[in-house]
């Protein structure tokens, strides 16, 4: 694998956390926020842990929406950043390592965005949100980088190509975290919102 690769990722992890962390920095979080972010990272590496044997069927992205949606589109990149790098510790580092925390930085973000106003956002919605962010966004980012990474040949055919491959287990995951979406949103939500305004965090 070429040098240019390495750069390009470590590239793309810089842009990631400056466009994602910028506002957050600006805040000046205190312990407390900060205590937050590590325990939802936590249960995130954790669940990605206790599910390793179900290829694709694990709680990642659902966690890191519902924190976007109840903590805000900078905390749910942060949270998904942080939860990547630390559970693929355990799962692996390598070349993939920047382009999931991107990945998942995104989907994060766009949660915060677009449902961060609407705490009580309605949980078909949020589904809906996160069926086709792991469809389109997650395999959108991860299915050309995993042909970077292990191909010199990138051509729309080959594009296309990985697209359908990987068209399964995109279906696989999309579906998973619907599935975790459907059964833990709104006790994860309830509690982060009665934290959130308990002890006077990520108010803006």
């Amino acid at each position: 694998m070429s040098r240019s690769y390495y750069f390009g990722a470590l590239l793309l992890v810089a842009v990631a956390l400056v466009l994602f962390l910028h506002h957050f920095e600006k805040r000046k979080p205190r312990v407390r926020e900060l205590v937050l972010i590590a325990v939802m990272a936590a249960l995130i590496v954790g669940g990605r842990i206790i599910f390793f044997m179900l290829p694709q069927m694990k709680p990642v992205a659902a966690m890191i929406i519902i924190t976007g949606i109840c903590l805000g589109p900078e905390t749910g990149s942060l949270v998904a950043v942080v939860s990547v790098l630390v559970s693929n510790i355990f799962f692996g580092q390598g070349p993939w390592t920047p382009w999931q925390m991107f990945a998942f930085g995104v989907i994060g973000y766009l949660a915060g965005k677009l449902f961060g106003k609407k705490e009580s956002s309605e949980k078909t919605a949020v589904c809906f949100y996160g069926f086709f962010s792991v469809l389109l966004i997650y395999g959108g980012i991860m299915n050309p980088a995993s042909l970077m990474m292990y191909s010199a040949d990138i051509s729309p055919a080959s594009l296309a190509a990985i697209y359908l491959s990987g068209l399964p287990m995109d279906l696989l995951h999309a579906g998973a975290t619907v599935l975790f979406l459907w059964l833990g949103y709104e006790p994860i939500r309830k509690k982060l919102v009665r934290v959130k305004w308990k002890y006077g965090v990520f108010i803006s």
